[in-house]
């Protein structure tokens, strides 16, 4: 008996590890007709773990003051080997993380895989997404470039559009009147520590509830039925399904590697796509460059503002919105998932959907 078998036999007898995988991988059975939307949650857990590291390389070089962040920045560019590298694809991989959860999201939507008794699973998955938007305006500040300063100037600036509080609020959120080095330590202490750490307990309360209640079958195909509402909790178990492992972990694999791919593509070949040539520039606070925007997710917020008759009424609608998709599980309470079957949900998924991609589209070309 080799080392490795004796170490193994070892664990298994005071953990119990053969158990723990058979129940989690061979002995875990999914439905027959899953598809390749529910491999979106395994790859956001790679992306999200290639993000901490990549942070955690970049946060060994990185200055948190404004007098040398920029200057830090440009020596992990250039000094240190392959600091460019890691740059480019934490960069990038912001992106993509963004482009995956729309993805997911619109997913569980269509298929309502937030429905009972999944609400719960919804609401934390809903935070994530949040809180990933959190995460990305906070870590735009710090290379303290032009871009960076003034798109955080611009994002700061409508809050100020609250009445009464407005102003209030603009300063909680800069430590200041103006941007400056407190909204830099502020956004720094969020990008590194508090906003992670809130993520971690938000993806430990997802997963975990994606695993007890049991993942929820496609609402496709002749044999589906609605579930019946229950007065117990229950397992959602798929007798007769396919074994997580080794069966569905292949397309987990395949989806991985192609976002993967996309994500060495865009560092490796189009950097400018995240780091435009005002991202190269240390901020300036007395030259305003033209045409800074936000980032292509925040652009229909932006839009949206910029076209409504005052800011707060902007700020309304979209507080709505979020408040809306957060509490959609108690607002669409019936079993029916067949999108089909369900035509005023679809028509406002497809308005939704087309709305943000037009004010997306707008904000970008205006």
């Amino acid at each position: 008996m080799g080392l490795k078998q004796r170490a193994f036999d070892w664990l298994d007898l005071r953990l119990g590890v053969r158990d723990i995988l058979q129940q989690n991988l061979t002995h875990y059975l999914l439905p027959r007709n899953i598809n390749v939307w529910y491999t979106l949650g395994a790859t956001l857990l790679v992306l999200f773990s290639l993000q901490f590291i990549t942070g955690i390389f970049l946060l060994v070089y990185y200055i948190p003051n404004t007098e040398q962040a920029f200057a830090s920045v440009q020596r992990i560019m250039n000094d240190i080997p392959y600091g460019w590298l890691v740059r480019f694809l934490h960069a990038t991989g912001s992106n993509v993380v963004i482009l995956v959860l729309f993805l997911h999201m619109l997913s569980t939507l269509y298929m309502a895989a937030y429905k009972r008794p999944r609400e719960i699973t919804w609401i934390f998955g809903f935070l994530i997404f949040l809180v990933s938007l959190a995460m990305s305006l906070t870590g735009y500040l710090l290379p303290w470039s032009q871009l960076s300063y003034w798109a955080t100037t611009v994002a700061t600036e409508s809050a100020g559009a609250t009445p009464v509080i407005g102003e209030a609020m603009i300063h909680f959120l800069r430590g200041g009147p103006a941007v400056g080095e407190f909204t830099l330590g502020r956004f720094f202490a969020l990008h590194v520590m508090g906003l992670p750490l809130i993520f971690a307990l938000l993806a430990g309360g997802h997963l975990f509830c994606v695993r007890r209640i049991g993942v929820s079958r496609p609402p496709f195909g002749p044999d589906y039925l609605p579930e019946a509402p229950g007065t117990s909790f229950h397992h959602t178990d798929h007798s007769g399904g396919i074994p997580f492992f080794p069966n569905y972990v292949v397309k987990d694999l395949m989806v991985i590697a192609f976002f993967l791919t996309l994500l060495a593509a865009g560092a490796f070949f189009a950097p400018q796509l995240s780091l435009p040539p005002e991202a190269f520039e240390p901020a300036d606070p007395f030259r305003t460059p033209p045409g800074i925007k936000p980032e292509w997710y925040f652009l229909a917020a932006y839009q949206l503002l910029r076209i409504l008759p005052n800011e707060f009424l902007g700020l309304v609608v979209q507080g709505g919105a979020v408040a809306f998709l957060l509490f959609l599980p108690f607002i669409d309470r019936g079993p029916e998932r067949r999108p089909g079957r369900r035509p005023l949900f679809l028509g406002l998924f497809i308005v939704g959907l087309a709305g943000f991609l037009i004010l997306t589209v707008w904000g970008y070309l205006s």
